[in-house]
């Protein structure tokens, strides 16, 4: 059963989802598939000064440089093509009077995806477990059943963001879509989790994956760790936000949809298989119009399997 106060919400801010939803041009094929692990893949995001998106660079304009030295591009598309998206819900103690504006949030979010987005939701408080219990994967037309189920998350206990981050990241491994993304609603703090958060980062530089963080917290919540948030974003290419109403987080998980939707993607060839850390830098052909770009920082490669 969905409580009062959840209705409540949901009825107030369904209209503005509904204004808020930025539709993008009707989903197409994309012109590959993703058929080698080995391809590094980046999602990237361009604007112009106003921050607005900008769809329309061509492919000869971008160029492409690991760890200095230029690498051909394989793949590339700025079409609206389906991602695999993993919500990630803090449902600790701390939440417990948020979890209306997080069913509203995830709501909105599923609505303003491409209909044909892999979604699935992992909830976290002293365990990880799906919150949308037998559904390892839903499209985002399950947008409804993807809200109710996490109006039923009833907040206890501790918080295992890192364990929960590790697990959303292993399901991003059995995902069908090229781009792969995760939104993690959470405060950013961890109390009960075996993992640390540098086995997290670790694992996301060697994953295709942009992390989306989605601070909520009151100012007297001592757990609170805004600092984790940037760190998983900005290791991953995407970006933090800090709601401070329901409005504004309603408004940042639609903005986070329009983006995965907005964005180009772009695959190489990895030079090397060293096991290392590489630097990737994308760059674009300047031309009239002042143009920002925002990609993942780097990857770790993959080892040469050892010859017999």
């Amino acid at each position: 059963m969905v409580s009062t106060f959840t209705r409540i919400v949901l009825a107030g801010l369904v209209s503005a989802v509904a204004a808020l939803i930025v539709l993008a041009a009707p989903a197409q094929e994309p012109s590959f598939r993703a058929t080698s692990s080995e391809l590094v893949v980046l999602p990237v995001i361009v604007t112009d000064h106003r921050g607005v998106f900008v769809p329309d660079v061509a492919r000869e304009r971008f160029s492409v440089f690991d760890n200095g030295r230029p690498v051909p591009i394989e793949i590339f598309t700025n079409q609206d093509s389906p991602a695999t998206v993993g919500l990630v819900i803090d449902a600790s103690s701390s939440m417990r009077n948020k979890m209306g504006e997080v069913q509203a949030a995830a709501l909105a979010f599923a609505r303003s995806s491409n209909p044909e987005d892999e979604l699935f939701a992992l909830r976290f408080n002293d365990d990880v477990d799906d919150a949308v219990p037998g559904r390892k994967f839903l499209l985002a037309e399950d947008a409804e059943a993807i809200a109710a189920a996490i109006g039923t998350l009833k907040p206890d206990g501790q918080t295992a963001l890192y364990d929960a981050l590790l697990e959303a990241l292993e399901r991003l491994g059995s995902a069908t879509r090229a781009r792969k993304a995760l939104v993690v609603i959470s405060d950013g703090g961890d109390n009960a989790s075996q993992a640390k958060l540098a086995d997290v980062l670790a694992r996301a530089r060697r994953s295709n994956a942009a992390i989306y963080t989605v601070g909520v917290f009151d100012r007297d919540d001592d757990d609170r760790n805004p600092g984790v948030l940037k760190s998983l974003a900005e290791a991953t290419g995407a970006l933090r936000f800090l709601p401070q109403s329901p409005g504004e987080l309603l408004r940042a998980c639609v903005q986070i949809a329009h983006e995965i939707r907005s964005g180009y993607t772009i695959g190489y060839v990895p030079p090397d298989k060293d096991g290392a850390f590489h630097r990737v830098r994308v760059a674009i052909q300047p031309d009239s119009r002042p143009l920002t770009l925002r990609t993942r920082p780097g990857y770790f490669a993959a080892k040469a399997p050892v010859q017999p």
